[in-house]
């Protein structure tokens, strides 16, 4: 068990690579400092953690440095690095190890964390900043909510885009996506929901469905963090109506929320019905192999 999860966390952390360059390359010293600080903490808060409490230590397993790094990666090159630090600990501490560690956590702690960052330091993310030249500027998720103006979709795609330093360039992310779902890590078909449904509901209200599914956080919550094992269903079935159910919730926070981006609260929205998922698929399965028999 233990070496097929470092196989998995290190893949993960291969296929964050390409978004983790690019971020160094577009952000500098900030990214590489975010970074730093984000893996250091999360490791650093797990190993004091199961020493506190006398548990097993697992941080060498590389759960709690891509932990750390999808953080930073979540994150404005403006965000603090007190702000980082205090929202990794909270996502490894009341996240994760609170509930036993990997793999009974119901929560992803990476949005734990982000969720602990948005509420405790409303501004830690202001301004953000463009690529290489770090102007201030808003995101293509702003500008849509204030103007209903849409970022051209080959800026999103490559990353011309101010926005979290590992979220600016769609391609990257892609790059690390498709190999994630070739070793079958991740299981595609919770990106898929997830994405198809968003790009439904996008052109039901008459809107350029990439633009949402390039824009913000979509391809980053939908094939880094929605497929975490620990926090999502089971079965084939549960995992459909996972990913649809967080895509539905994305656009409607988007279209009519208070906030431009609903990535984290739909995650861990759906994360919570993961149990109740889980049950519904079981009784209906047993119930299938019962008529049948």
């Amino acid at each position: 068990m233990n070496n097929c999860m470092m196989k998995i966390f290190r893949t993960l952390l291969l296929t964050l690579l390409p978004a983790t360059l690019l971020a160094v390359y577009f952000y500098r010293e900030k990214a590489v400092l975010l970074i730093l600080v984000g893996v250091t903490v999360a490791v650093a808060s797990e190993a004091l953690f199961q020493f506190i409490f006398k548990r097993k230590y697992t941080f060498k397993d590389g759960s709690a440095v891509v932990t750390g790094l999808l953080l930073a990666l979540s994150v404005s090159p403006s965000t603090p690095l007190y702000a980082l630090a205090a929202a990794t600990a909270v996502g490894i501490v009341f996240g994760k190890q609170v509930f036993g560690g990997f793999p009974k956590n119901l929560f992803n702690p990476t949005l734990f964390g982000r969720l602990f960052l948005v509420l405790a330091f409303p501004t830690a993310m202001s301004p953000w900043l463009t690529p290489v030249d770090m102007v201030s500027s808003a995101t293509p998720l702003q500008i849509f909510r204030e103007e209903g103006i849409t970022t051209p979709i080959w800026d999103l795609f490559i990353g011309n885009i101010g926005g979290s330093i590992g979220e600016v360039s769609a391609l990257a992310l892609l790059l690390g996506a498709a190999y994630l779902i070739y070793k079958k890590f991740a299981n595609w078909r919770i990106p898929a929901g997830y994405l198809s449904a968003m790009a439904v509901m996008a052109l039901v209200v008459g809107q350029n469905p990439l633009f949402h599914i390039f824009a913000g956080s979509a391809i980053l919550g939908a094939f880094f963090m929605a497929t975490d094992p620990a926090t999502s269903p089971k079965s084939n079935n549960g995992r459909w109506i996972f990913g649809i159910g967080i895509g539905l919730i994305v656009m409607i926070i988007r279209l009519w929320g208070w906030v431009p981006e609903g990535t984290t609260f739909a995650i861990l929205g759906m994360n919570y019905l993961v149990p109740f998922i889980n049950t519904e698929m079981d009784r209906l399965k047993s119930s299938n192999v019962k008529k049948e028999g």
